[in-house]
C-alpha cells in the first residue's frame, strides 16, 4: 500500500501524484487546492512520504528532510519565507530530496509571495515545494503558473459516513446519515459534529430555524445573538485546545498569542459559516419533504419535525428563505461584514418571508 491510501477518495489528485512519482524527476512545485477538510494536508504528507521514501517517519512528522510552514498569525509573512529560503539552500540530510510543505499558502501576504517566487523560478534541483491552499484567488498568477495544480473535491457522503462510523460506532443509522450530510463532504466538520457540545449547539440551531415560523415571540436580534454565542463558544474551545498544543512548542510569547488568536478566530468563523449552511439546509429540507422527496433530506434524523412543518403553503417561502441564508453565507464568506448586523437583518427577512404561515396557523 502506498501512502496515498492514508486519505480517502480524491481519484484525480491521486492519479496526478502517482504519475508525478512515475516520472524520472518530479516537478519542483505543486499546488494542492480545494475546500477545507477534504484531505489536502494528509495528501501533502503522503506525497512527501513517497518523495522521501520513508512513510512512517514522514507521517509522524519526524523526518529532517521535510520542512513544514504554516502561518502563526493570520498570514504567512516575509520573515517566514526568508527562513524557508535559508533552509532551501541546505542539501538534504538523509534523503535524496528535501520537501517543503507550505500550508495555508493562500494566506501569504504580497511580500512573502514575491520572496517565494524567486525560489520557484530557480529552485535547487533537490527541492520540491508543495503549496496547500483552500482558495486559489489570493495566490498570484505568477506563483500558480509555476506550480503543477492538483485539485481536490468535496468527499462523498459514503466517505464521510465511514469516518463518522469509525469514530462513533454507537450512533443510530439515521443520525449517522444526517451528520454525514450536514458535514457537506468535509472531514474537518466531523470533529465539530461529534463534539458533545456541538450536539447541543446543533439542537439549538434547529430549534431557532423552526422558531422563525413557529414562535409568535421570535426576536431577530436574539436569534443573531444566539448564533454568535455558539460561534464564540466554539472559538473558546479551539483556543483552549491550541493552548495545550503550544505547551510542546518553543515559541515566543508574541508568536504564541498570534497562533491562539488565529485558532480562536478561525473556529468562530467556521462555526458561523457552518451554522448558516445548516440553517439553509433546514429550509431546503422543508421544500424537499413538502414535495415528497424525504429520502433526499439532509436532516434525515429530524423527519418527524420536517413532516410536521413542511406544508405546501410554506413551500415557496421556504425556498426563498433557503436562498436568503445562502446569500448571507456568500457575503460573510467573501466580505468583511459585521456579522451581528448581517445576521439580524437576515432573521428580519426570514421572519417576513415566513410570517404569513404563522398568521394562518395561529
Amino acid at each position: 500500500m502506498d501512502s496515498f491510501e492514508t486519505f480517502p477518495e480524491q481519484p484525480e489528485a491521486k492519479r496526478l501524484l502517482r504519475a508525478a512519482l512515475a516520472e524520472d524527476a518530479p516537478a519542483h512545485a505543486y499546488l494542492f487546492h480545494g475546500p477545507r477538510g477534504v484531505g489536502k494536508r494528509r495528501a501533502a504528507l503522503a506525497f512527501a512520504a513517497e518523495l522521501i521514501g520513508s512513510q512512517d517517519r514522514v507521517l509522524r512528522h519526524a523526518h529532517p528532510d521535510v520542512y513544514p510552514l504554516e502561518p502563526i498569525g493570520d498570514q504567512i509573512r516575509i520573515g517566514d519565507i526568508r527562513e524557508l529560503r535559508h533552509d532551501l539552500h541546505m542539501r538534504p540530510f538523509e534523503a535524496q530530496r528535501r520537501v517543503y510543505l507550505i500550508y495555508d499558502a493562500d494566506t501569504m501576504n504580497e511580500d512573502a509571495a514575491d520572496a517565494l517566487l524567486k525560489d520557484l523560478e530557480e529552485p535547487p534541483p533537490y527541492a520540491v515545494m508543495v503549496l496547500v491552499a483552500s482558495d486559489l484567488g489570493p495566490i498570484p498568477e505568477t506563483i500558480r503558473s509555476r506550480c503543477q495544480l492538483v485539485p481536490f473535491r468535496r468527499l462523498s457522503e459514503r466517505a464521510v459516513r465511514a469516518e463518522i462510523e469509525g469514530r462513533a460506532p454507537g450512533l443510530e443509522p439515521d443520525e449517522m446519515t444526517a451528520l454525514a450530510r450536514v458535514a457537506g463532504g468535509r472531514l474537518d466538520r466531523v470533529d465539530r459534529l461529534l463534539d458533545p457540545a456541538a450536539a447541543k449547539r446543533r439542537d439549538a440551531l434547529l430549534t431557532l430555524a423552526r422558531d422563525v415560523y413557529r414562535d409568535p415571540t421570535f426576536e431577530p436580534g436574539d436569534a443573531a445573538a444566539g448564533i454568535l454565542a455558539a460561534a464564540a463558544e466554539r472559538g473558546a474551545d479551539a483556543r483552549e485546545a491550541a493552548e495545550k498544543e503550544l505547551e510542546a512548542l518553543d515559541l515566543t510569547q508574541r508568536d504564541a498569542d498570534q497562533r491562539l488568536r488565529r485558532a480562536q478566530r478561525g473556529a468562530e468563523r467556521e462555526e458561523l459559516l457552518a451554522s448558516l449552511e445548516e440553517l439553509a439546509a433546514w429550509y431546503r429540507d422543508l421544500v424537499v419533504v413538502a414535495t415528497g422527496a424525504e429520502r433526499a433530506a439532509i436532516h434525515s434524523d429530524r423527519l418527524a419535525e420536517l413532516s410536521e412543518d413542511a406544508t405546501l403553503d410554506r413551500l415557496a417561502a421556504a425556498e426563498r428563505a433557503c436562498e436568503l441564508v445562502r446569500q448571507v453565507w456568500r457575503e460573510l464568506e467573501e466580505f468583511n461584514l459585521n456579522a451581528e448586523l448581517a445576521l439580524e437583518a437576515l432573521f428580519v427577512r426570514l421572519r417576513r418571508e415566513l410570517a404569513l404561515n404563522l398568521v394562518l396557523e395561529s
